[in-house]
């Protein structure tokens, strides 16, 4: 979601609000990958390149990249949160390098999310990335004071719809999107990065717009079908709730990602065999999930880089359990919070210049095929220790095991696979399956084992 300039605290108390998707959604992204790799903060260029290098070879249906519009300037990561208007002139690139890295993308197989911030404009005043200038409520040819909604004042109640829905998100002008004028100038910019091959939008702070207008703008696309997820962070008793916008489209579920940390840091891995609606969630088909992503990764509520294996193998167990869309948070180290991108967006490397690429790690990376290749197979052949070993099949398509005990464990697990010799693709070594569907393998604390059908090589 976006931050502004005021304090963090008020930020993160931001985050708990946001999300969109089509009035008749697809269950999930459309086609047989479904995972996206979220390169946030990723300029265009390097976006481009990994496309061809990484996402495309390891069979990453889609990339999500941060906000292409104009916004104010400044080194924070959330100044591309604050648009001034919406041409392509931000830090990551101007609207050549955008259209590069569409083209270049889709020839890797890959498509095309666009993190989209159309709830509200920037506060203060100034002049933004492109050479705008700009005020607050006055955003010169494109929006002015009679287009934001009446309530000036910070939204603060949670429990009061009209409140999180008319009111300002961190003191940020918030657009009236009941406004026919709003509603076409919204649609406008969307249907400009369609024109550019985009291939579906996450909406930013959706949560502060009724489903209604969201719904009205989606009508508006010139491809209505393409693939929407709203951010519509789940509060208990409040009053906007993540259901209401299914309609639309895919929700992100937070409580999935907050849900994880509980049980990897306290809890037991025992508890997941029915992860998911048995907890309560919304129906997979709606669901967009992930282990974190950028503001849940500073604001502490999910695990993040920083929990190591804790980390790699909650992305391992997202990748195999079917459940909903997955997500995969590719960012940068950071210790100030508000820090923005190394080499101002620029990846020479993964690894290098603080660029984490989590999308790349190889226990997550591998995860990727895995899923593609077990896609439409329900969980088959669950054990668990009582505790925190678990392993599960994915029909006869694929085991995975994961042991986040503190020793190694050594065991014979029953799968549905046929008999043979599979790929251990955590760490590339034969795993042999006889003919009663049955492997014995030693895992050490803290890893996985993953192996699936038409992997048999390492």
């Amino acid at each position: 979601m976006a931050r502004s300039t005021l304090p963090m605290a008020l930020a993160v108390a931001a985050a708990f609000t946001i999300g969109m998707y089509p009035t008749t959604a697809a269950a999930s992204p459309p086609g047989t990958k479904d995972v996206t790799a979220v390169l946030f903060e990723w300029n265009y260029a390097s976006v481009a390149k990994e496309c061809t290098a990484t996402l495309g070879p390891a069979g990453y249906g889609y990339v999500q990249v941060s906000p292409p519009a104009e916004h104010i300037q400044g080194s924070q990561w959330w100044t591309s949160y604050q648009p001034v208007s919406y041409r392509i002139a931000g830090r990551l690139g101007d609207r050549t390098a955008f259209q590069n890295m569409v083209n270049t993308c889709h020839a890797a197989g890959v498509k095309v999310v666009v993190d989209t911030v159309v709830n509200h404009m920037a506060a203060g005043s100034g002049t933004g990335t492109g050479g705008s200038s700009y005020t607050k409520y006055n955003y010169p040819g494109l929006y002015s004071s009679p287009d934001f909604d009446d309530c000036t004042s910070q939204v603060t109640n949670y429990q009061d719809r009209w409140n999180v829905q008319h009111c300002e998100l961190v003191g940020l002008a918030d657009l009236d999107t009941g406004e026919e004028y709003v509603r076409k100038t919204i649609a406008g910019y969307m249907n400009d990065l369609l024109t550019l091959g985009v291939d579906g939008f996450r909406i930013d702070a959706a949560k502060h717009i009724p489903a209604d207008d969201l719904a009205n703008i989606k009508s508006r696309l010139t491809k209505p079908a393409a693939y929407w997820k709203q951010e519509v962070i789940y509060g208990a008793g409040e009053a906007v709730q993540p259901t209401e916008y299914t309609g639309n489209g895919d929700v992100q579920e937070f409580r999935y990602a907050y849900d994880l940390k509980r049980v990897f840091n306290n809890e037991k891995l025992a508890y997941l065999n029915n992860y998911g609606e048995g907890w309560g969630y919304l129906s997979s088909s709606v669901a967009g999930v992930f282990v974190d992503n950028h503001d849940t990764e500073r604001n502490g509520s999910t695990l993040n880089y920083k929990d190591g294996a804790k980390y790699t193998l909650a992305n391992v167990f997202m990748l195999a359990w079917p459940y909903g869309a997955p997500d995969i948070n590719s960012g940068y180290e950071w210790s100030d919070a508000d820090a923005g991108p190394p080499n101002g967006g620029k990846v020479n490397a993964c690894w290098q210049d603080g660029w984490k690429c989590q999308h790349a790690w190889p226990e997550i990376k591998s995860m990727v095929a895995f899923r593609n290749a077990t896609r439409g197979q329900s969980v088959t052949n669950w054990w668990d220790d009582g505790n925190n070993a678990i392993g599960f099949g994915r029909g006869s398509k694929g085991y995975v095991a994961i042991n986040h005990e503190s020793s190694s464990l050594t065991r014979t697990y029953q799968t549905s696979l046929a008999a043979g010799t599979y790929c251990n693709v955590q760490n590339n070594t034969t795993v042999t399956v006889n003919s009663n569907g049955q492997f014995t393998a030693t895992l050490g604390a803290d890893t996985a084992l993953a192996i699936y059908a038409g992997k048999s090589g390492c």
